[in-house]
């Protein structure tokens, strides 16, 4: 048979000859073979900024800058919720949600506590409760401890008047979630941690409290700080229950000065107060979690 030949009559194909190269199977896209994965990541990256850069610069142009200074930086209604703002709104908002979280975290304890327990009616009690108010609105349950339990319970009041009625509304949301955050922490307890207890006299209950139950709360530090954050925006629907001019907190501060003038700024400055408590409690959860993963390598 006659096959191809070159000039030269060797009768061999060259490997160069263009007629016989082929090209190399790749993702089908022109040019991708030229791109590392490091330089695509690169262009990527370069692609995301620059449509960052082009959403902002047209959000800034388009803006009109002079309504937006007077709905939210108006200087005399911020002057206006000084002192107060701190000395307090502030303190209040502190108060309510310290409160709430140390009864939250007590009850939720004893609920987690609770659903662990060998004893059927302790799991069902604890099982209802978690459901119930954790599917209930916050708002919803500020509304029955304020008003409900007066109607169902005539002349009965809580200690402390509205801090009482607070904590007790406040502790009861925070509960259900943290309630499931310690049993999840109990369970990642090893086992073996508990039968060296017993195995050394140790009763079920003493085992429990002294050895298992304070390496569950070491390991669910961040989520219950997490908690702690959502229970300070929480604290923002006390407003419900009708607070005095002595008890009242940060939005519901900002909220009558903002309609006393007619503009945003009082709302925006109370948001910025909370972000003065949350942002350092976001930085601390992160410096937790970030010991603990050191820690388990």
């Amino acid at each position: 048979m006659n096959g191809p030949t070159h000039e030269d009559g060797s009768g061999m194909v060259g490997m160069n000859d263009p007629a016989t190269v082929t090209e190399p199977r790749g993702t089908g896209l022109p040019g991708s073979a030229r791109f590392s994965p490091r330089r695509r990541r690169q262009i990527s990256q370069a692609v995301q900024y620059t449509l960052f850069v082009a959403v902002a610069l047209t959000l800034v142009l388009v803006a009109d800058w002079e309504r937006v200074q007077r709905g939210f930086f108006d200087g005399t209604s911020a002057a206006s919720m000084f002192p107060e703002l701190i000395t307090v709104a502030m303190k209040n908002t502190v108060i309510f949600t310290i409160t709430g979280y140390v009864f939250g975290f007590a009850l939720g304890l004893v609920v987690a506590l609770m659903r662990l327990s060998s004893a059927v009616p302790n799991r069902i009690v604890a099982l209802v409760f978690i459901e119930v108010f954790r599917g209930l609105p916050a708002l919803l349950v500020f509304i029955l401890i304020g008003f409900g339990l007066p109607i169902a319970f005539p002349g009965f009041s809580l200690p402390f008047g509205i801090y009482g009625t607070v904590a007790l509304a406040l502790g009861l949301v925070a509960a259900a979630y943290l309630a499931e955050t310690f049993r999840a922490g109990i369970q990642a307890v090893p086992r073996g941690q508990m039968e060296a207890a017993r195995s050394l006299g140790m009763s079920y209950s003493r085992a429990m409290v002294t050895i298992v139950v304070p390496q569950a709360i070491r390991i669910v530090i961040p989520p219950l700080t997490n908690e702690l954050i959502l229970l300070f925006k929480d604290s923002s629907l006390v407003f419900a229950l009708g607070l005095t001019a002595a008890t009242t907190e940060l939005t519901k501060l900002g909220r009558d000065v903002s309609i006393e003038f007619a503009t945003s700024t009082p709302l925006l400055l109370a948001g910025a107060t909370y972000l003065v408590i949350t942002v350092p409690l976001g930085y601390a959860v992160r410096r937790l979690e970030a010991r603990q993963a050191k820690e388990r390598r």
